[in-house]
């Protein structure tokens, strides 16, 4: 006996065709309408997420760049200091000081000149560090209206010289005018080169 009547029978039978829902025209057209704001606005954030990656990008080579100047500048700036550095030496140890010893007498007379316009007929009187005074006497004109009181002092050194012209007073310091220069200028090294290390 067969067992044919037990089984299921998967065989060809009769073709039942597929139900397709209609669609309208207008259901068409807003799919489409959605379809098409879902990929603009997908478009639109991919334009803005690459104009931001390309905004951070070029702050961040400026910035590499600016820092790049800044670095170069300090370099320069403190290349130059210190070939200056010993040139700046040389000025306020012998320059310096040799000028101010060549021209010192002439500033006095300067100096007494300048003091005397306003007082005619007051006594002058020059205090000098000793050593100084005949070449301070040798600059001072002939027939001065006054006379002019040329004094040493052991209280003052070289390029030191007090004036006074009846109550006027003045000091010279030709020393302290170049300790003050060479003070500014190891001031001014000194700032450049802690600015270069610390950035």
């Amino acid at each position: 006996m067969s067992i044919n009547h037990l089984l299921e029978d998967f065989g060809p039978a009769t073709k039942v065709e597929a139900i397709i829902p209609e669609i309208s025209e207008e259901v068409v057209e807003e799919q489409r309408l959605i379809s098409f704001e879902k990929g603009y606005s997908a478009g639109w954030e991919d334009a803005v997420t690459a104009k931001d990656k390309e905004t951070t990008n070029i702050s961040a080579t400026l910035a590499s760049s600016l820092e790049d100047l800044n670095f170069t500048y300090q370099e320069a700036q403190s290349q130059l200091v210190e070939s200056l550095d010993p040139m700046f030496k040389v000025l306020t140890s012998a320059v310096l000081p040799d000028a101010m010893s060549a021209t010192f007498g002439h500033h006095i007379v300067d100096q007494m000149n300048d003091m005397a316009r306003g007082q005619t007929n007051q006594p002058m009187d020059i205090v000098v560090s000793p050593g100084e005074g005949n070449a301070v006497r040798a600059l001072l004109p002939e027939g001065f209206a006054v006379p002019v009181k040329v004094t040493e002092s052991a209280d003052l050194s070289l390029g030191q010289a007090y004036l006074r012209v009846g109550q006027s007073e003045r000091e010279i310091n030709s020393s302290g005018l170049i300790e003050s220069i060479n003070d500014s200028i190891d001031a001014f090294t000194y700032h450049v080169r802690e600015d270069s290390h610390n950035g």
